[in-house]
């Protein structure tokens, strides 16, 4: 009996099987150990508000049923949180899923896509994924440069610019007069993907006015950073009526379950907590900054969770620092692009979790430079 196989596209086939993180699972499977500290994606370890926790075990016996696959309730209570009419205001499976349905919304093979040479590869992934063409410009002193990514978008006709502010993986940040300036650049034709999933942790400022009706930017936000709730995949997206009403055409009207829903809906209501957040994330960079100082290294200013630290030489050097991290069982990351590789990335992590960092921290540089 002759048998058949599932026929990938040809996009597909050109297409490796990659997965852009390898978690932290992954890795303490191949060591055969757990981290004791982990403190490499960018996760807010401090944990969700105990009322969110509270309102998803009790929606948790509900879960037989499908969540609202119009999220009325989390949508408006964001309408209320930002002022804003709740046709602008698109609910998804983290700002990683909205990303992969507005790519899939707007780009079709060959089509050019505008990035930072660097920035956060998820992007990249559903780009290349269908089929569009990726255009990149340098950093410019650790920074996105919304300059040069406008001036690019201009020469190759983009679909699409991506910039995160705050960045990742740097966590530098743009005043908002900047950001602005930049969609106010805006080719016509082509849509700024504004990335603020760390807005909360950044400096007042940052952010420009959210202007619901202006169809030249679409901002992407998430439950995943200040909200402590990355494992339960909430993110939203705020743009024009007409773009947001377009994503019913294609997402997953079924993707978010009643337990994040209840979850997220819970935690924007905790604004105590989440002021409580932003203090320990703030205590945490500055502990982090006195670590690196006491071991001869300097750090990037961070409006994140998480704080680049500059070990001072090249990417061969930092990729030696990070091993050895690991060797001494912290779970931390690193920029994958020159020369921001020169970089170790950590999570603000808890008094404790810092502790493991900082007796390993001048092991790791002493074996990283023998």
């Amino acid at each position: 009996m002759t048998k058949t196989y599932a026929r990938l596209t040809p996009l597909a086939k050109t297409l490796p099987a990659a997965v852009p993180f390898v978690g932290p699972e992954t890795q303490e499977r191949a060591r055969g150990r757990a981290f004791d500290a982990r403190l490499g994606a960018n996760e807010n370890v401090f944990g969700p508000s105990p009322k969110a926790v509270a309102a998803m075990q009790k929606a948790a016996s509900e879960a037989w049923m499908y969540g609202d696959p119009e999220n009325y309730d989390l949508r408006n209570a964001l309408s209320a949180h930002h002022n804003i009419p709740t046709e602008s205001i698109l609910v998804g499976e983290g700002i990683d899923g909205i990303l992969g349905y507005l790519v899939r919304l707007l780009i079709q093979p060959g089509d050019k896509v505008v990035t930072s040479q660097g920035a956060y590869p998820t992007f990249n992934y559903h780009v290349a994924g269908f089929g569009g063409e990726l255009v990149t410009v340098p950093y410019k002193n650790d920074h996105e440069d919304p300059e040069a990514l406008i001036a690019k978008a201009n020469e190759v006709g983009a679909k699409l610019v991506y910039i995160a502010n705050p960045d990742n993986p740097m966590g530098t940040w743009h005043d908002a007069a900047r950001i602005q300036t930049m969609i106010d650049a805006v080719p016509e034709g082509c849509l700024l993907v504004l990335d603020e999933a760390y807005i909360e942790f950044a400096p007042e400022g940052t952010a420009p006015a959210l202007d619901p009706n202006d169809p030249r930017v679409i901002r992407m936000r998430t439950f995943s950073k200040a909200y402590s709730l990355a494992g339960a995949r909430v993110g939203y997206a705020i743009s024009h009526p007409e773009l947001i009403t377009a994503f019913n055409k294609i997402r997953n009207h079924f993707g978010m379950c009643r337990i994040s829903q209840a979850g997220a809906l819970a935690a924007l209501e905790d604004a105590d907590y989440l002021t409580e957040t932003q203090n320990n994330i703030a205590k945490a960079r500055t502990r982090i900054d006195d670590i690196a100082r006491e071991n001869g290294l300097s750090t990037l200013p961070s409006g994140t969770n998480f704080v680049a630290i500059d070990c001072g030489q090249d990417g061969d050097f930092a990729r030696k620092v990070l091993a050895a991290l690991v060797k001494r069982n912290l779970f931390v990351r690193m920029p994958f692009a020159a020369p921001q590789d020169r970089c170790i990335r950590l999570s603000a992590g808890r008094p404790q979790d810092l502790d493991v960092f900082a007796a390993a921290l001048p092991d790791a540089l002493r074996e990283a430079r023998n």
